[in-house]
């Protein structure tokens, strides 16, 4: 039979625990304001500085078909980088570094990518400004997340068998399990403790041979 940690146990450590609720909710939430940034940087690219990302300029501020495309593009992201990170928190010991690489690196490649393309340099240059900025706000705002999800939990203590003070008064510490002695379960021999004493016992009178038959 094991014995259950005492009050300076320090081995009971059942491990974080994953808040998988608050993980997804804090994702949708990212996924929006990743689809948010992604609209508000075509429309300043397309509308304050005359660079018509995505689409020709004759399509207009918002663009064409492209502009939505995008947007969903961003909000799939922040949504995979949320599973991603549940992934990570489940089942590698540094979940945050790992995904800081691979978001990192993720980033690294939609920024440069743009540059491989035959449009015009400024559109490569705000497309690949638009991309960083939504890779920098999903790391960052998953991450932050993903600190919060996580449940640590308080280190439990038990008192020790025998002692029902719990906690113990102040200035008190409980013995360790080798010192402790207990009397044994059928042993009434044992002195009480102060101002205990046993209930009385209530006995039938001494029956004397002849009575009722006896």
């Amino acid at each position: 039979m094991s014995t259950p940690p005492t009050m300076l146990d320090d081995t009971y450590d059942p491990g974080p625990r994953v808040d998988a609720r608050a993980l997804w909710a804090g994702g949708l939430a990212t996924a929006l304001v990743a689809a948010l940034i992604a609209l508000v940087g075509i429309l300043i690219c397309r509308w304050l500085f005359k660079i018509p990302i995505l689409a020709p300029s004759h399509e207009g501020a918002w663009g064409d078909a492209n502009t939505g495309y995008y947007v969903l593009v961003a909000a799939a992201i922040a949504l995979v980088a949320t599973g991603l990170m549940h992934l990570l928190l489940l089942a590698t010991p540094a979940p945050t570094t790992f995904f800081a690489w691979i978001i990192g690196l993720a980033t690294l490649a939609a920024v440069v990518f743009p540059f491989s393309t035959n449009a015009p340099l400024s559109q490569k240059a705000a497309t690949a400004v638009v991309d960083l900025i939504i890779g920098v706000a999903i790391g960052s705002l998953i991450s932050s997340v993903a600190a919060r999800a996580v449940r640590r939990p308080r280190r439990r203590a038990y008192p020790p068998p025998g002692d029902r003070a719990y906690p113990p008064p102040a200035g008190r510490t409980y013995p360790p399990p080798a010192d402790r002695t207990y009397p044994p379960p059928a042993d009434r021999t044992q002195p009480l403790p102060p101002n205990r004493d046993y209930p009385p016992r209530q006995y039938p009178p001494s029956r004397t041979p002849g009575d009722d038959g006896y």
